[in-house]
Order: C-alpha cells, then structure tokens, then sequence
C-alpha cells in the first residue's frame, strides 16, 4: 500500500497536467476558417475549456451554422491539434515533480481527459508523463463528457478504486463538477483565472485560485496526506 493508503489521484490532462489550451485553440481557430468562421478568439475559446472536444464542435454548428457533421468536424480539429501537440506542447514543471513525487510513493494514477484517445496518447508519449500515467480514459470512452461523472468513474474502475477513494486534479469548472458528482475530492487549479470563482469550484476540497502559479507538488503531497489522514 503506498503512503496515502487507498487514495488514488485521476488528472485531467489539458490546462492540468499541461498547457495544451494554446495548442486547442489554434486547433479551432484553423478548423472554423475552414469552415467558413474567421476571427475565432481567445476569449470565445475559454469558454470551450473543460469541454470535451465532441460537444465543442457540436455547439460550434449550432452557434455558426455549420452543414459538416461532429464526426467531420471533431475528425479536422483532431488533425490540426494532432500537429501541434507532437512538437508544442509544454508539461507544467510543478505538475511533472506532483506526478512523479506520487508515482515514487506508490499511488495508483489514472488521466480521465475529455481529449481524444489518441492526442492523450501523442501528449503522454511526447512528454514523457506515459511513464508514470498508464491508466488512460477518453471521454469517447464513456456515455457523457464532462461535467457528467462518467469518464472519471470509469478511471476509478479500472484503478480497482472506490470513487470514495479518489481524488482529481482538475483545472476546469466542468471538471471539478464532474468529480464531485463521481463523489470524488478535488484539488482545482483554475487555467482561467477569472473562473476561480465559480460555483463548481466551491466544492474543491483544495481550490488554489492562482492556478498553476500557486499549484507546487509539495503543497498538492501535503494536503494529498492530510486527507489520506482524516480518512
């Protein structure tokens, strides 16, 4: 058993474990021209982050109108963010040390992602993190994304955890509502700064509303342990 007993820890990945949101927003900048849509922006963009990539473009054809199908459209974004992930995308050094520092201890592990099963592959592969994270689920795994508590239920299950016994990192509001409705604690990392104060982050067991610029793994260890305690 490792030093927090039965805990397990299940990460998201994108605005998490790394910051993918540049590369998923150029994604869907270059697909919704193709389409059609110029001038996508960043603050457009945010509102998308948390959202599993199949319901972004759904509510893309809806809001602009687009005749090309979620699968089509979920297949061209996944090709353009394909091509930037390989060579652009950045592990957070403190979520590296947090990852490794548990994997040292013995914590069973798990990512529960919104991404495609394939760009979790290429982001893992390519920064190393497969090393340690091999328990893997996409929400195209599981009946509903975010914020239903499916993909992080399913993560549970195949670490052999009770949901009771987990505990998410997450850096989205879909995500920390997902987590509290699979009956998880969470530690939030807001990647919008501005949505710190959202209500599905109230029910963070630790919410650190500076984001990765206040996340370090030794507070993340401390608190992982004094819950492991209190257990």
């Amino acid at each position: 058993m490792s030093a927090l007993g039965t805990l397990s820890v299940v990460f998201d990945l994108d605005g998490t474990l790394v910051d993918s949101e540049p590369n998923y927003y150029e994604a869907g900048r270059r697909t919704l021209a193709e389409y059609g849509v110029p001038d996508f922006t960043w603050a457009e963009h945010e509102r998308y982050v948390g959202i599993s990539t199949r319901e972004t473009v759904a509510d893309w054809r809806l809001r602009h109108g687009l005749s090309a199908s979620v699968d089509e459209l979920v297949a061209v974004k996944n090709r353009h963010y394909l091509e930037l992930a390989r060579t652009k995308t950045t592990v957070f050094p403190e979520m590296r040390a947090f990852v490794e520092r548990l994997a040292d201890e013995g914590v069973r592990m798990a990512v529960a992602s919104g991404s495609s099963a394939e760009a979790i592959d290429v982001i893992l592969s390519g920064t190393g993190l497969d090393t340690c994270l091999r328990t893997v689920v996409s929400a195209d795994e599981v009946a509903h994304g975010k914020p239903a508590p499916d993909v992080f239920l399913e993560a549970a299950r195949r670490l052999g955890a009770e949901p009771a016994d987990c505990v998410v990192v997450e850096d989205a509001a879909p995500g920390a509502a997902a987590a509290h409705a699979a009956g998880m604690r969470c530690i939030a990392v807001p990647y919008v700064a501005a949505q710190a104060d959202a209500p599905e982050f109230a029910t963070a067991g630790l919410l650190l509303r500076g984001g990765q610029t206040e996340f370090t793994a030794r507070a993340a260890w401390d608190w992982l342990t004094g819950t492991a305690r209190r257990s």
